[in-house]
């Protein structure tokens, strides 16, 4: 699992570098505005589970599965922090695959 770095979105630009999405999944630190783009470059559709990590009054979200199909690219955020990080305030991602597919999170 790796932490992935956040990249701080700005008027004038921001570069960015995808990272490879990692075979036992990934983290990232999220404040509650940050974004998650998914590009699948192969050949067939990837899902992302992303699992909510707290119940908050009683309330527990389900695991919000994206479909990623081949070829495309999805935004997908922002995660609520009380429901989505974990103890070290991270979000935790899984892939059904990881062949030709990069992630970047924006904030």
């Amino acid at each position: 699992m790796a932490t992935l770095t956040v990249v701080s979105a700005a008027v004038t630009g921001a570069a960015y570098t995808p990272a490879a999405a990692a075979g036992g999944g990934d983290v990232f630190p999220n404040d509650g505005n940050t974004r998650l783009l998914v590009t699948n470059g192969g050949g067939g559709s990837i899902n992302v589970t992303i699992t909510p990590q707290n119940t908050v009054n009683g309330l527990t979200l389900s695991a919000v599965v994206v479909a990623v199909a081949a070829g495309a690219s999805k935004v997908i955020g922002p995660f609520p922090p009380q429901y989505f990080n974990n103890s070290s305030g991270q979000v935790v991602l899984t892939y059904s695959a990881v062949t030709s597919v990069t992630v970047s999170v924006i904030n």
